[in-house]
């Protein structure tokens, strides 16, 4: 439909290629160049897979959707390459080599030079064979530390800018809403803000690295009915505004993400990928997010196929875009030629297509994808001889010395000690049983967009291309001089109580008995814990509870070992474990950071981003609750947790006083200082996580009971003691009001400092004073702690 325009260029070299010129203007001049199938193509991906010899990559089948021809498609151009390194085994140097070609013939098929946004995976370190394998989200939000997440993000972009990626579909910012949900391993946790500060630091390092950051998924994918996977969301507009969409907020504002990804559930009849009130109306319009918006694979063919609010593809594609959605993945569906037909018979206005394209294209040219000297050499590949793949083999290295300390900085900080009777750390036992389905299973360590599990279990005769010691070897290593006896008692989730009794046995013969459970991370039914890996209820998989009691009833201390997904109920195990050892599959360091813990050279540190079940079947339920959700008379159901959100131990002990705050009265523009004193009382080195919740008794709508809105790690020797001022602002105590406007209400709050949120030490009453002010998405997010001189 679109004639060329002639536009202003030098003899050298054409507007759109000359970075000496505004993004915008270049953008401009490009788009009224190119015609319709041009415009189009830059709306969307192709999934494809590098190829294992460094040849062009391959167009990547998958059950949803039709063959792709290169052939076809490339002159007209190409938006995005999807997953080249996360779709099979592949050497890094000769990925990279792969995806260097196909840029090459990307750019000289289409006329206009423009090469492909690369894409990829990395929710816990890139997904690509050979990559470190960092611990998962919820293992993030267990370390309390966003700047060792900004560290392990920044590791990650340069892992991927190096290789020639440009895009990673990550973080995860959901709030855990109901724990039987199989993707809760890739949440950070139940706490809005935890979530928000530590996916804000993620989405930062992400960022430095020169990789777009995609937030996904927006919103309320996580609060699905029973917690099923892609099950409808039953969400008022106040929960969405003050427990999901805050991550979303702070992320953007703060973290500079340049990518959302819309999720896949509807709320209230209306599903994401068409609601132009999210995606136009809040994100750009009120937010003034300027990036680019994704879909989730395949949703904009679910609003025809799973919504049934688009009669074909060219209607899904329509309302797509018309809400705000600029670039379909993972592959051309709904966004090619139904998409140009419609265009072309009128019933798709063309400034919809012009509007994403210039978003696309904008974030191209800022990537440097426009400009006339881009090369499709990544900087990996500097001084490389390009003509012999063969040399090139092994020369890219992702998983390197410096990516598995920081790897093991994180696993070490996000172990959670949640209870111990004085039988930790080990003091030398001469006989452990080592018993559990995870005791020797390398991938026990791994969640399910681990390129591992995610992808390489199809490939069961290539190697696992990273270093992951099994919980025994680790417990060998870790004391060398005990006699350690291996019995598997039963599978995860096989049912298999034939073991059991051999378990026993040895259990009874051993000074100490170390049961490791959990879970398998996989998809769709593949695993106990991952996407579509959704849980019936809390109970343990499989006969695990079974072999626990068991053990309980040996006689023998037992230590539970959790390397999981989610928490799970444990019976008996709280009250009659000698101690409970909680990790959320803590990545290729896990099991050498467990036995560190077992053994007290690591003093424990993580606590708990979710709270841990008494019972099986109390979900769905955070910390979070409203006073009619907490355990009542009126109900036979008492949903108190085992132990709470913010909840960890360590080997010393710490002391809380003096707490002082410098005024009792604040006016609802203003802010509280509070100080406190922090003392180590006990022997050896430690880290306390002081935690700040905010209490509001009386509201104009009812508010949680309490809720985080601060937090800090304090490192202290034995006998040290150190002096914290935290700085409150009003803004923190704002809330949705009846009329659905974000406010700060005056009146009496309390500010409780504690060390988890069952666990208050330290409460400060303080009022608000003057008149309810409104606030919106610029308000100040934290309660910001400092270490006084």
């Amino acid at each position: 439909m679109t004639a060329n325009v002639a536009v202003e260029t030098t003899p050298e070299i054409p507007l759109w290629n000359d970075p000496s010129h505004p993004v915008s203007a270049r953008v401009d001049a490009l788009i009224g160049a190119m015609t319709l199938q041009e415009k189009i193509a830059q709306l969307y991906g192709v999934w494809v897979g590098a190829s294992a010899d460094g040849g062009e990559v391959a167009p990547h089948q998958h059950d949803m959707e039709e063959a792709v021809d290169l052939d076809d498609l490339l002159p007209s151009g190409l938006g995005q390459l999807t997953r080249p390194f996360g779709t099979a085994p592949v050497d890094p140097a000769l990925g990279a080599l792969s995806l260097l070609r196909t840029q090459t013939r990307i750019t000289s098929a289409n006329r206009f030079g423009i090469p492909a946004v690369a894409h990829e995976e990395c929710l816990a370190g890139f997904a690509a064979w050979g990559a470190t394998a960092y611990p998962v989200p919820l293992s993030w939000g267990a370390t309390f530390d966003p700047d060792v997440i900004r560290r392990m993000a920044a590791a990650i972009g340069r892992d991927m800018r190096a290789v020639g990626v440009h895009q990673g579909l990550a973080p995860v910012l959901d709030v855990v809403r109901d724990a039987r949900w199989g993707r809760v391993e890739e949440t950070i946790g139940e706490d809005p803000y935890l979530v928000g500060t530590i996916g804000t630091a993620y989405v930062q390092g992400l960022e430095s690295a020169g990789i777009v950051a995609t937030l996904k998924h927006f919103v309320g994918y996580s609060a699905s009915r029973a917690g099923r996977n892609l099950a409808p969301s039953s969400v008022g507009p106040r929960e969405r505004a003050d427990v999901l969409l805050p991550p979303f907020e702070m992320a953007i504002h703060e973290g500079g993400a340049r990518s959302v990804m819309h999720a896949y559930t509807d709320i209230d009849g209306v599903p994401a990928a068409a609601d132009e009130a999210l995606l136009t109306g809040l994100l750009r319009d009120t937010w003034g997010f300027d990036g680019t918006v994704v879909a989730d694979y395949f949703g904009i063919a679910f609003l025809k196929t799973l919504h049934g609010v688009a009669g074909d593809f060219a209607d899904a594609a329509a309302a797509a875009l018309k809400a705000g959605v600029d670039v379909e993945l993972p592959t051309v569906k709904t966004f090619g030629a139904p998409l140009v037909e419609a265009v072309t018979e009128g019933r798709v206005p063309e400034d919809l297509i012009d509007r994403a394209l210039r978003r696309v294209l904008t974030q191209k040219a800022e990537l440097g994808l426009l400009d006339r000297d881009w090369s499709p050499v990544p900087p990996a590949f500097d001084g490389a001889d390009l003509d012999d793949p063969d040399a090139l083999r092994g020369k890219i290295d992702l998983d390197g010395p410096e990516n598995r300390e920081l790897a093991r900085e994180i696993a070490e900080k996000a172990v959670v000690l949640l209870s111990n009777d004085g039988t930790l750390p080990l003091a030398r036992p001469r006989r452990i049983a080592l018993v559990g389905p995870n005791a020797t299973e390398p991938s026990a360590v791994l969640g399910c967009y681990s390129f591992p599990q995610h992808v390489g279990v199809k490939y069961p005769d290539i190697p696992v291309g990273i270093e992951l010691p099994d919980l025994r070897e680790s417990l060998t290593a870790e004391f060398p001089d005990a006699e350690i006896t291996v019995v598997r008692g039963t599978g995860v989730d096989d049912g298999d109580l034939s073991g059991i009794a051999e378990a026993v046995d040895t259990a009874r013969d051993a000074d100490i008995v170390v049961v490791a459970l959990g879970d398998r991370a996989g998809l769709f039914g593949r695993g106990t814990s991952g996407e579509g890996c959704d849980a019936e209820s809390l109970a343990l998989p499989g006969a695990q509870q079974q072999l626990l009691d068991a053990l309980l009833d040996s006689g023998t201390p037992v230590v539970t070992v959790l390397l999981a997904g989610r928490p799970y109920a444990l019976g008996r195990g709280v009250g009659e474990s000698a101690a409970i050892v909680q990790s959320f599959f803590p990545g290729v360091a896990g099991t050498r950071a467990i036995a560190g813990v077992l053994s007290g050279r690591t003093n424990p540190s993580g606590r708990l981003p979710v709270s841990v079940p008494r019972t099986s079947g109390s979900q769905p339920t955070t910390y979070l609750g409203a006073p009619l959700a907490q355990a009542s008379e009126v109900s036979n159901i008492d949903p108190t947790p085992a132990f709470g959100f913010g909840h960890g131990l360590t080997y010393t002990t710490f002391a809380w006083s003096d707490l002082t705050v410098d005024a009792e009265e604040a006016p609802t523009d203003g802010e509280f200082t509070a100080s406190l004193t922090v003392r180590n009382t006990g022997d050896r080195p430690g880290t306390e996580v002081v935690q700040l919740y905010l209490h509001d008794p009386v509201a104009s709508v009812v508010q949680p009971v309490q809720r985080l809105v601060g937090y800090t790690r304090l490192d202290l020797e034995p006998g040290e003691e150190r002096r914290l001022r935290v700085t409150i602002p009003a803004d923190v105590a704002s809330f949705t009001g009846r009329d659905g406007r974000r406010v700060v209400e005056p009146g009496a709050l309390e500010l409780r400092l504690s060390a988890s949120s069952t666990e208050p030490r330290l409460t400060a009453a303080v009022t608000l004073t003057g008149e309810a002010r409104e606030v919106d998405h610029r308000r100040r997010f934290r309660a910001e702690f400092a270490v006084e001189a």
